[in-house]
């Protein structure tokens, strides 16, 4: 029998949530720039710490907290996305489509 996410991951789950939640607030052209934004800091961030290093994921998610406040303002319309998000998502498009 599987067992549950523990209350760590269930928090990473509901600010990933909350975060694509968001993104329905923003104008419809900019929605994708947000959508990617969200998806490739929380893929990078997750690769780059161990699943065992609580105070890491505790820093990680006090800063996504206040980075989704800062987003959830209605004047925050866009958001600048790097060539290293777009060949990522180039390269991600591509897994997602083989599978």
């Amino acid at each position: 029998m599987a067992s549950g996410h523990s209350g760590l991951q269930k928090e990473v789950l509901a600010l990933y949530r909350s975060a694509l939640r968001m993104v329905r607030t923003k104008p419809v052209a900019t929605r994708p720039s947000f959508r990617l934004f969200i998806r490739y800091s929380f893929k990078t961030q997750a690769e780059s710490i161990s699943p065992r290093d609580v105070s890491a994921i505790e820093h990680l998610l006090r800063k996504g907290r206040r980075q989704l406040e800062t987003y959830e303002d209605i004047k925050v319309r866009n958001i600048w996305v790097s060539k290293a998000m777009q060949e990522w998502e180039e390269k991600e498009g591509g897994r997602r489509n083989l599978q």
